[in-house]
């Protein structure tokens, strides 16, 4: 089977749109209709209904996904394994959010070359979108996230349940300190006691939390980081824990394809995972 008809019925899938697909791909609609009407003749069954909102996966179609979904993470494992450079037997492709790499999953890149030195690691920083998305067409064997959306397919594990406290820079002449809303997601922001249903309307609103820490270190203010990263600035004096305020448990977690699950240097890489949190 062709790669490229894979990925474009993979992308349809995605998206629920041949014209969604044709754009993500960079091809023209009239491309992906081709793609799929010669794989659908080449099975033997119609993959998908179209519609005037899109397309829907025919019952042959959902049985079709999982081996497509194979294919493709077949296909790039082996590309990725022709680039093994001299003297490692394997690599694996690991993406996290970037709050994620300092000091998680620099611990890990760490503990991976003093443990395990044979395997080679592709490290990738991205949004969680884009990471399961690189995760579900094979470019990584494994994503490091907060709130991943279960993917069929995949396995899911807890890596790390990390808290979230509100911290603030110490006083200064008694002015007022503004709060600065880290988007942590949605159970936070409504959760009672944190983030807007706590504090109203933020004057500053960031997307990262390292952004947001960083500019309350520099600009003043008081807002909820992970404990873990806060520590050393609480420390130095720089940051000072807010007493009585409520925390909040932020879990991190593990995705990878269910085929991994036999793959020796994923669950190497698992295990370091897990020990880099045990020791932190």
């Amino acid at each position: 089977m062709d790669i490229d008809r894979a990925r474009t019925f993979l992308e349809i899938v995605h998206t629920g749109s041949f014209l969604k697909a044709s754009d993500r791909l960079h091809v023209t609609q009239t491309t992906v209709s081709a793609r799929i009407r010669t794989l659908e003749e080449g099975l033997g069954r119609q993959l998908f209904v179209r519609t005037r909102n899109g397309a829907t996966l025919t019952p042959a179609g959902r049985e079709f996904e999982r081996f497509a979904q194979s294919f493709v993470q077949i296909w790039e494992r082996a590309r990725q394994q022709l680039t093994i450079p001299p003297g490692r037997t394997s690599v694996v492709a690991l993406g996290g959010e970037l709050s994620l790499w300092n000091p998680l999953l620099l611990d890990w890149l760490v503990w991976m070359k003093r443990e395990q030195p044979k395997i080679a690691i592709h490290a990738h920083v991205g949004v969680p979108d884009q990471l399961l998305e690189q995760l579900r067409t094979g470019v990584l064997d494994l994503a490091v996230l907060y709130a991943p959306k279960l993917l069929p397919g995949f396995k899911v594990e807890l890596v790390e349940e990390e808290q979230l406290v509100l911290v603030r820079t110490p006083a200064r002449d008694d002015e007022p300190l503004d709060y600065v809303h880290v988007d942590w997601g949605p159970q936070f922001a409504a959760e009672a006691g944190f983030g807007q249903a706590a504090f109203g309307e933020p004057g500053l609103l960031v997307g990262l939390g390292p952004l947001g820490l960083n500019y309350i270190l520099r600009a003043g203010g008081m807002g909820y980081f992970r404990r873990g990263v806060a520590a050393p600035h609480i420390q130095a004096g720089e940051l000072e824990l807010v007493a009585g305020a409520p925390e909040f448990t932020y879990p991190a977690y593990a995705v990878y394809p269910e085929s991994a699950e036999g793959r020796s240097d994923v669950q190497d890489a698992l295990r370091g995972l897990k020990e880099v949190v045990v020791r932190q």
